[in-house]
């Protein structure tokens, strides 16, 4: 597998990924996290704007997964409350994480490659998102409280991962 920055010809396959990953949560009784239409089109294109997206590759080049990182102050983690942050050092973050059926380890090789870049890393997911909550106790991330995004679309568990 390989990492590369999206490019404007793969949003149709990022947008089936997501359409996969909406799908998924519904099957594993998660209604209401990537709900009206979110994550867009327009998400999309204004990550590759930003350099924010990246798209993870097989060995064929087929894309099998997306992600947005970066590494900078995320305005929807200022405030977190029943708990604290691990750390104030500089951090990446994560959103948007999503893979193809039945792509094993794609998650976990684009996690692998945001700490690369960053070794403090903060991500967040919505309480009835079991498979994530569990991915993420599984790659050693510590569960640091409550975070509530400035879109308006509710509150998220906070998480938090230093190496």
């Amino acid at each position: 597998m390989k990492i590369r920055k999206t490019e404007y010809k793969d949003i149709d396959k990022i947008m089936e990924i997501f359409d996969y990953a909406r799908n998924f949560m519904r099957e594993n009784n998660n209604h209401n996290q990537w709900i009206n239409g979110y994550p867009s089109k327009e998400n999309v294109e204004n990550d590759i704007n930003n350099k924010h997206s990246y798209v993870c590759l097989d060995d064929n080049d087929n894309i099998i997964g997306t992600f947005c990182f970066f590494v900078g102050e995320d305005e929807n983690y200022d405030k977190i409350y029943d708990g604290n942050w691990i750390n104030d050092k500089e951090y990446g973050v994560i959103h948007r994480i999503a893979v193809s059926n039945g792509r094993k380890g794609t998650a976990s090789f684009c996690l692998d490659y945001c700490f690369n870049q960053c070794g403090n890393i903060r991500i967040d997911t919505h309480k009835d998102n079991t498979p994530m909550l569990n991915f993420l106790k599984k790659e050693g991330f510590e569960r640091c409280g409550i975070i509530y995004l400035k879109n308006g679309n509710g509150e998220r568990i906070a998480f938090q991962k230093s190496i």
